[in-house]
């Protein structure tokens, strides 16, 4: 039986690739509901209680860019029965699939067996929802799971216990264009101090080229979860710390402000026409994403081939624990309610371990630890680098600070609400700091989160 492809749901969002809304690992206890999956049950294993298991159709949920994935899957597989499902993925925190699993637990049926999402939040519902199975119980081997890079499934993990996969990461290093760096003379900075620092001096002998951007929603995750700033600490299923005024904060707030000052940082999104007409060419430096070299610079910068490189982000003096942020990756999920357990765990352990997908094939940085040398392989072998990124990218893999939590709610949609008009009217980062923490203090409130501060 061949896939059947068809489509639900809103259409995806242009260029980015829904990165609005990475947030989660905040779960909820227990998969409250799971006990109740119906009669017919297969008695208590693996942590849950299964429902009576039959041979049939697995359905799978991804978005358009997880679409190969399942296809590939299914010609490497063709025994196996699937009704491939496109949605939006949740992108830009659309909260697509909360509704219709809300709706499926209501009607009773309906719930696909695999799902992927692009947010890293979903564990924070769904558990308490009881939609998604938890892994670590016996479905699949410790083994395996152990595969992951250091700290990647923390967004899939409510007190103790495994409830999704990550697929991918967006670990955030120093991307820099390696021949101006050599023509100019510039080192390239090893602490924030020295990035600060050659930023004036950017400013002073060539102005006009840029460093850095601010103007993201997901400027946050770069800069301030990089730099240990206590504005997002999820410290229980429905608890955080909030304290965008301690030190940390402070300082990588006024380092953005020095820079956007001087012009050395961009105001304007990195996917906007005004950034890619004006500002696509001046990037002397540029922290960010492990997908912003095929993203941005293969792709919407079309940057000619040797000039791009990759390098640590920038740590503070003194700092003996390298940090750095996230932006993005998404996770697998496993129903509870599958039929076909089977076969689901088959393809969620296949999807996101296999080198034919995830080291030869996929766009993002591999979550699991021997995909990933397969695809940094990929990428070496290219061509397109100006120098061996690998060491870099892998490094950060496992530096992504573990302070910053995947809360319920959208860290990217209180920034872009809070900060973002105020910086377009002329005033500082440090400025909006207080109010950029009540915001985040209501919105938590608002999904049930006990809130320290």
């Amino acid at each position: 039986m061949s896939a059947k492809v068809r489509a639900v749901g809103a259409k995806r969002s242009g260029k980015r690739r829904g990165r609005l809304g990475v947030m989660a690992a905040g779960g909820v206890l227990a998969l409250v509901a799971v006990a109740a999956c119906g009669s017919g049950s297969a008695g208590t294993r693996d942590g849950f209680h299964p429902v009576k298991q039959t041979d049939g159709t697995l359905t799978v949920w991804v978005d358009s860019t997880r679409l190969a994935a399942a296809k590939l899957y299914k010609a490497r597989h063709p025994s196996v029965k699937m009704d491939i499902v496109t949605y939006d993925g949740d992108a830009n925190g659309s909260t697509y699939l909360r509704t219709k699993v809300s709706l499926f637990n209501r009607t009773r049926h309906g719930w696909p067996d695999v799902v992927f999402s692009s947010q890293n939040n979903e564990t924070s519902w769904a558990a308490e929802a009881g939609f998604t199975a938890p892994l670590n119980k016996g479905l699949i081997p410790k083994s395996t799971l152990a595969g992951w890079a250091k700290g990647a499934n923390d967004p899939c993990t409510v007190d103790g216990t495994l409830y999704c996969l990550r697929n991918d990461l967006a670990q955030t290093v120093l991307w820099y264009n390696a021949d101006l760096m050599t023509e100019w003379g510039y080192q390239v900075p090893r602490t924030w101090e020295e990035y600060e620092a050659l930023g004036e001096k950017v400013a002073a002998e060539h102005p006009g080229y840029l460093i850095g951007s601010a103007g993201d929603a997901f400027t946050p995750e770069i800069y301030l979860w990089a730099g240990k700033c206590g504005a997002n600490h999820i410290t229980g299923p429905k608890a955080v710390t909030v304290d965008t005024g301690g030190a940390n904060c402070r300082r990588m707030a006024g380092l953005l402000d020095t820079l956007l000052k001087n012009r050395t940082f961009s105001s304007s999104s990195v996917f906007s026409s005004d950034f890619d007409k004006n500002a696509a060419d001046k990037i002397l430096m540029m922290p960010g994403p492990s997908w912003y070299g095929g993203s941005l610079f293969q792709g919407s910068f079309r940057t000619p081939a040797h000039r791009i490189a990759v390098a640590p982000m920038p740590q503070w003096s003194g700092d003996s624990r390298p940090s750095v942020g996230n932006v993005g990756g998404g996770t697998w999920l496993l129903s509870a309610h599958s039929a076909h357990l089977k076969a689901a765990t088959a393809f969620l352990t296949w999807v996101t371990t296999s080198d034919d997908y995830q080291g030869k094939k996929a766009p993002g940085y591999p979550a699991y630890a021997p995909a990933a040398s397969t695809w940094l392989a990929q990428q070496a072998s290219s061509g397109y680098y100006a120098n061996d990124i690998t060491r870099p990218l892998r490094t950060a893999a496992n530096q992504v600070w573990p302070g910053w939590g995947y809360g319920q709610f959208s860290q990217e949609a209180i920034w872009a609400a809070t900060v973002t008009p105020e910086l377009t009217a002329g005033k500082s980062v440090v400025s909006t700091l207080p109010a950029w923490e009540r915001a985040i203090v209501n919105y938590a409130r608002a999904d049930g989160y006990e809130v320290n501060r």
